[in-house]
């Protein structure tokens, strides 16, 4: 079994494919209100591209998934790269909010190519608490980008319209995709199988559907907050697009800590104990969330948000490795079943969640509770 500290540079790398999601969508949230005025729509109609592009992520996964596992990782990623960078570009010709909708999911479907890769390399080359300590250091890196990018995306929209933002997008797939092509070695051992019998045998495996389950409600909350993180902060709190990265990104900080802690704790602790603590956590945050939602002020609101999400730094590492561990022959199609379930339930969830945004909290923290509660009764059980 490959020790994790050996293979740093593979690491960063790695989490610098997988960062694709969390950078088209953190550079963007800043400049949500500038593109609702541009396109004069309400600010829930461009919330939803966040929706839109968990939407086509997901889709992404599903064909990523088989085409990984046919012709490889390293050609998948670079193709996958070179697709959303192209349609990152396209974006900027933008002329109405349903042209954006349309190249968001996109944008988004080749992302999702992307990132399958990143995982399947991971159980190509690491198992067990090896790999929950491999995931959980790319989800340290991996961090970094929504910690930074709001601030990136601030300081774009500062001097530049928001057409920008998906300018520096595009660079960044391709930067990406000039660092694949030169470091990434192939990793994946062909086997000749159906696709229909690869996903028959992720989608029947029922232990590692707890888990992958687990990670999609997981994600779901999270993702709720990310979505709501420009109504909480710009226009609930007042707070301006240049001092927004720092109040969004203090969650980050935290979940940064966490998943250190979390690496540390798996010496001791086994990663099905830490995911079941950590949701149960989450459980009372988000009740906490309810019982104070008339009264919170923004040290409170920023308090519970940072429990809420920086517990996903023993979700996120933790079911990864449970749910890729049982599947060394495809682990492509297992990562993109991973990703259709974390990101098209996040949509999905994230989007029910928006319909009934109001000027209050509360919808928030029942969205969360909910979520968190039926994530502990499906993973309570796992063996």
């Amino acid at each position: 079994m490959k020790k994790a500290t050996n293979h740093i540079y593979l690491i960063i790398l790695l989490s610098i494919l997988s960062s694709v999601a969390p950078i088209a969508t953190d550079t963007y949230i800043p400049s949500i209100p500038d593109i609702a005025n541009d396109f004069s729509v309400s600010i829930e109609k461009i919330e939803l591209t966040l929706s839109i592009f968990l939407i086509g992520f997901s889709v992404g996964q599903v064909f990523g998934g088989p085409v990984s596992d046919r012709i490889g990782r390293k050609k998948s990623s670079i193709f996958g790269l070179l697709g959303f960078a192209f349609f990152s570009f396209i974006i900027v010709f933008s002329t109405t909010v349903y042209e954006l909708w349309v190249y968001r999911f996109f944008e988004a479907f080749f992302g999702g190519m992307v990132v399958v890769n990143a995982m399947a390399v991971v159980r190509d080359k690491f198992h067990g608490k090896e790999a929950a300590k491999v995931f959980s250091l790319i989800g340290t890196i991996r961090s970094i980008a929504p910690l930074i990018a709001p601030a990136i995306g601030s300081f774009i929209i500062h001097f530049f319209s928001w057409e920008a933002v998906f300018l520096y997008l595009t660079f960044y797939a391709l930067f990406t995709a000039f660092l694949i092509y030169k470091d990434l070695d192939e990793s994946y051992t062909y086997v000749k199988q159906s696709i229909y019998h690869s996903y028959k045998m992720v989608l029947t495996h029922k232990v590692a559907m707890k888990a992958m389950l687990t990670l999609a409600l997981g994600f779901s909350g999270f993702f709720i907050f990310i979505a709501k993180s420009s109504f909480i902060f710009i226009e609930h709190y007042g707070v301006s697009t240049d001092y927004f990265p720092l109040f969004f990104g203090f969650n980050f900080v935290i979940l940064i800590f966490m998943i250190k802690v979390n690496i540390q704790l798996l010496k001791k602790f086994s990663p099905v104990d830490l995911v079941k603590y950590a949701i149960i956590i989450q459980i009372f945050a988000g009740i906490a969330w309810i019982l104070t939602f008339e009264n919170q002020t923004i040290v409170i609101t920023m308090a519970l948000m940072a429990v809420y999400m920086s517990m996903m730094a023993f979700v996120f590492g933790n079911c990864m490795a449970l749910s890729l561990e049982h599947f060394s022959k495809n682990a492509g199609v297992a990562s993109g079943v991973v990703g259709v379930l974390q990101f098209g339930l996040g949509a999905i969830i994230s989007s029910v969640a928006l319909l009934f945004h109001s000027e209050t909290f509360l919808p928030i923290g029942i969205s969360i509770t909910t979520i968190s509660i039926v994530a502990f009764l499906i993973f309570r059980s796992y063996k």
